[in-house]
């Protein structure tokens, strides 16, 4: 019997166990293959959902799902705190101690957010003027106190990468500068981003071809603020060279870590908790019989539920070439495909991979679209909100996006004449 054991019932997780389900339901049926999806709750958060809910433009119950109706019927589900992981013996420990054995271990577990290890940040202040909102519980809590909010200094703060869906604080600053004008109260607002980066995108044509938003919505870009502390009692955002930004309303991006289980097993992942994975074949370094992806790894792509899914596609096929000893096929390219919420019903979309920054075009079809590359439009804003019914439906069971590959084309894109230069007078 081969017995496949997925950790982590997130995007990542319940998408490959899904595939792979339905891939081997035959042995399944025979009983020559067992698959396992091993979670500690039965909340499914849909996470893009979460940027939504701080504007009341989603609820709860549009951004929660139990995890178990998720997954095929053919799939185990346990329910159950993971304690370690032994590589050498091939078996995931459970709370308790409960062993399962496995020929092979995929690790899907995502990231965790580490208010905690930023100085000041769960103190005096949080959740009465200090948030985030990359968790459903935090989200909640800035949703109330932007409901009553009667203006100031409202600060969103990066505190270091890398973070789930690097757009999304983006996002929020852009949504809030809508919220707040149809609120009737923007002029009272300044809005601050502060990000540990050169510049609030992280590819140079992005920022050239994108730097407009900012000035034209009158956002204020605090670049290269590396936090050390957040002072809530006197609502301060101290940098550790000693650099201060005061705010009356702190929405904080804290520090993201792999599950903490993955420092307790031995060489499975890096200083920060992320698994030591090949970039392209997704399999761990640790052993050949284990592999990760979405936000559990260590490789240089987005931590974005539409990388989950892609890799999730070449991941199968290589769980498959694993098991039946053919070399595994290094087809992941790092892409990543993003919508970002500008605001007043209009939406950019992205598309990238390991090795071509964000560009114009056209996609999904050279030259006809219908969705604008870097360029803002109300169908790319609607194609934002219908996302949810894509992750619930096709995503999250495994199916294939129509016309969406895993592999990033450059086909509809092009490359933007570069900047002049200065001319010398």
């Amino acid at each position: 019997m081969t017995r496949i054991v997925v950790l982590g019932a997130g995007t990542a997780g319940t998408t490959i166990a899904n595939r792979l389900s339905r891939r081997y339901r035959r042995e399944i049926a025979a009983g020559e293959t067992i698959i396992t999806l091993v979670d500690q709750d039965n909340d499914h958060i849909y996470q893009p959902g979460l940027l939504f809910l701080p504007f009341g433009m989603y609820t709860p119950e549009q951004v929660r799902k139990p995890r178990d109706r998720q997954i095929r019927d053919d799939i185990q589900y346990v329910q159950r705190p993971i304690d370690r992981v032994d590589p050498d013996r091939d078996v995931v420990f459970l709370a308790g101690e409960t062993p399962v054995a496995y020929d092979v271990l995929i690790v899907a577990t995502g990231t965790r957010v580490l208010p905690e290890e930023t100085e000041g940040m769960t103190g005096t202040g949080w959740r009465k003027n200090v948030f985030d909102f990359y968790t459903l519980d935090g989200a909640m809590a800035l949703r109330d106190a932007l409901a009553t909010w009667k203006g100031g200094r409202l600060v969103v703060n990066v505190v270091d990468m890398p973070i789930k869906c690097p757009v999304a604080p983006l996002e929020f600053v852009f949504l809030a500068d809508w919220f707040f004008t149809a609120r009737g109260i923007r002029d009272k607002v300044e809005i601050t981003y502060v990000t540990p980066l050169d510049g609030p995108f992280t590819k140079p044509v992005c920022n050239r071809e994108l730097s407009h938003l900012f000035s034209g919505k009158n956002i204020r870009l605090q670049p290269e603020f590396n936090t050390g502390e957040v002072d809530g009692a006197t609502g301060r955002l101290i940098a550790y060279d000693e650099r201060e930004i005061p705010f009356d309303l702190l929405v904080a991006v804290p520090l993201h870590g792999g599950a903490e289980y993955v420092g307790r097993s031995p060489g499975l992942g890096d200083d920060l908790g992320f698994v030591l994975t090949d970039p392209h074949t997704l399999q761990a370094e640790r052993k050949p019989n284990i592999f990760a992806l979405g936000d559990a790894t260590n490789v240089p792509a987005s931590k974005a539920g539409s990388v989950a899914h892609f890799q999730a596609e070449i991941l199968e096929e290589n769980i498959a070439r694993y098991l039946e000893g053919r070399p595994l096929a290094p087809d992941f390219d790092g892409h990543s495909n993003c919508f970002i919420e500008t605001g007043f019903r209009q939406a950019l979309l992205i598309d990238f991979n390991y090795d071509t920054e964000p560009l114009p075009g056209t996609f999904p079809i050279p030259g006809i679209g219908p969705l604008r590359l870097l360029k803002e439009s109300r169908l790319n804003h609607l194609g934002k909100l219908a996302f949810r019914w894509v992750y619930w439906n096709m995503l999250l069971p495994g199916h294939d996006i129509p016309l969406v590959a895993p592999k990033m084309t450059m086909r509809g894109k092009h490359r933007p004449a570069p900047a002049a230069e200065p001319v010398a007078v």
